[in-house]
């Protein structure tokens, strides 16, 4: 099964003001910023998740924008996702509102077919939580997705076996999920428009001519996909980026951005328990180009000083006059942590690691703000922000 909450972050801001009820919601940054999540109202204007925030109220100028409280949303996911992990254990998050389950086997500990204990869960969820899911029910991951996204919002849709074939056939290549628009256009210039036309071609052929992807998309153009469902893939980054109110190009006003975000990310690490070897900077200039710059350190790090000194010699050479819109940080190749080490080019890092960590004893046991850097204290409004994905495969905001 595919469970997707529907217009999560908004519905759940819906749900605490009555008074949006009706609204056209959009939940994210001003007009500097993108759009996380748009209800159902404003999406019969257009509007959608990932639009510049600017787009969007062109789309729908009377829409009510709500800045994310992503604190609240995470606490409302985890608990859908613990009324899902009592139906099994085998649950794999994809997102913080989105998740597959493996239902094998469960009718008799259930005492009810998947689809029965399906429709309990999704009645659960919104009288206990007050929101609205999509459920997909079929007999493998690509077609239990497919299925969730037949009957938004508050749907429930079953895929069978048997059927497969018949359903699939006369479907748009873009149906597939994972086919994006420029691989549609390639795949149409090529005569193949139709999911029939792509069992036509066979697996050679289109392996031969688009690679992976053509292998990719004529199995799952039968519907074949023998990925498990896996409840302990491992997240794959950790990140975070924010949108500012004007533009900045003084090395000072991003350099104090980017030591904000780095206590987010490292914040992250060490609750998650891991920490990265592969430093990343995304800058977006004023014309939104997107400029990345990566850096491998030589022992993986979950702090934030460590984080901030790679990210901040990343950005030096950027920093020539242009102007940024945005800036964010992240880490990858994750693992578990092995302890801070000892840099013979810099001897203070070991006591800056130590502090570091005091501070993380400070704010769990006194607040967040018991401990802060000057950097953190200067005057002026503080941007709005958004945070990046977690990377999780198929991760995306809502």
């Amino acid at each position: 099964a595919h469970l997707d909450c529907d217009a999560f972050f908004a519905a759940i801001e819906k749900r605490d003001d009555p008074s949006l009820r009706d609204k056209p919601v959009l939940v994210g940054g001003q007009t500097r910023g993108v759009v996380a999540a748009a209800c159902y109202v404003a999406r019969l204007y257009g509007c959608r998740s990932a639009m510049p925030m600017f787009k969007a109220l062109q789309l729908c100028p009377h829409a009510v924008v709500v800045k994310p409280d992503h604190a609240k949303y995470s606490e409302e996911g985890r608990r859908i996702r613990g009324m899902m992990e009592e139906l099994t254990p085998l649950v794999q998050p994809l997102s913080i509102d989105e998740a597959f389950m493996d239902l094998t086997g469960g009718a008799r500990l259930h005492r009810a077919p998947p689809a029965i204990v399906l429709m309990r869960l999704q009645q659960r969820i919104a009288d206990e939580v007050g929101v609205t899911v999509s459920i997909g029910l079929s007999w493998n991951k690509f077609l239990a997705k497919t299925a969730s996204d037949l009957d938004k919002p508050d749907g429930f849709s079953v895929i069978g076996r048997a059927e497969t074939a018949d359903f699939l056939a006369d479907k748009p290549v873009g149906f597939i999920f994972g086919v994006g628009p420029a691989f549609v256009k390639r795949l149409e210039r090529d005569g193949i428009r139709r999911i029939r036309d792509v069992r036509k071609a066979g697996e050679t052929e289109m392996a031969r001519r688009y690679g992976e992807s053509g292998l990719r998309l004529a199995r799952l153009a039968w519907g074949q996909d023998s990925r498990p469902v896996e409840p302990n893939e491992a997240r794959k980054s950790v990140s975070a980026e924010t949108t500012f109110a004007t533009d900045l190009s003084a090395p000072g006003d991003l350099e104090d951005r980017l030591w904000a975000l780095c206590v987010k990310v490292a914040d992250r690490a060490k609750r998650e328990g891991v920490s990265g070897r592969v430093v990343t900077l995304k800058l977006k200039t004023a014309d939104h180009r997107i400029r990345t710059r990566r850096r491998s350190l030589d022992a993986p790090t979950q702090l934030a000083d460590a984080l901030f000194r790679a990210g901040r010699d990343l950005l030096k050479p950027e920093v020539t006059g242009a102007r940024f819109r945005l800036i964010g940080i992240g880490i990858s190749e994750l693992g578990a942590p092995s302890g801070d080490a000892a840099d013979l080019f810099d001897p203070g890092a070991l006591k800056r690691a130590a502090a570091e960590r005091a501070g993380d004893a400070a704010r769990a046991r006194y607040g967040g703000g018991a401990v802060v850097k000057g950097r953190t204290l200067k005057p002026g409004p503080a941007p709005p922000e958004r945070n990046g994905r977690n990377g999780r495969n198929g991760g995306r905001d809502r």
